[in-house]
C-alpha cells in the first residue's frame, strides 16, 4: 500500500525559508515519479513541481529560481526547499505520485507566510 506523509510546514514572514518533507512508503523511489502541489485557501490544487525517475526536474513558471526539488532515495524521502517565500505561497502543499495509474496523495502540510 502506497502512503505519502507531508511534514516541514509552518508559518515564516515573507523572504524566509521552509523544507518541506514527503516520507512515502509502499514505493521505490529510485523508480518513480513524484509530485508537488499548492492549494492556496478557497482555490484548487496547482501542481509546482515535479521529479521524474529519470531525474528530470520541471517547476511551475511562480516557483521557479526560490524553489527546489530534490529526493533521497536511500531513504525513500522527497524535499521541497522554499526561498523567498511570499505571502501566496500560503496554503497546503502536498506531494504526490501515480503507480499503474492510481495517483496517491499525502495530507498535506500547512504552510503560511505573512507579509
Amino acid at each position: 500500500q502506497v502512503q505519502l506523509v507531508e511534514s516541514g510546514g509552518d508559518s515564516v514572514q515573507a523572504g524566509g525559508s521552509l523544507r518541506l518533507s514527503c516520507a512515502a512508503s509502499g514505493i521505490t523511489m529510485s523508480s518513480a515519479g513524484m509530485s508537488w502541489h499548492h492549494q492556496a485557501p478557497g482555490k484548487g490544487r496547482e501542481w509546482i513541481s515535479g521529479i521524474d525517475r529519470l531525474g528530470t526536474i520541471l517547476y511551475t513558471d511562480s516557483v521557479k529560481g526560490r524553489f527546489t526539488i530534490s529526493k533521497d532515495n536511500a531513504k525513500n524521502t522527497l524535499f521541497l526547499q522554499m526561498n523567498g517565500l511570499k505571502p501566496e505561497d500560503t496554503g497546503m502543499y502536498f506531494c504526490a505520485t501515480t503507480v499503474s495509474g492510481v495517483t496517491y496523495w499525502g495530507q498535506g502540510t500547512q504552510v503560511t507566510v505573512s507579509s
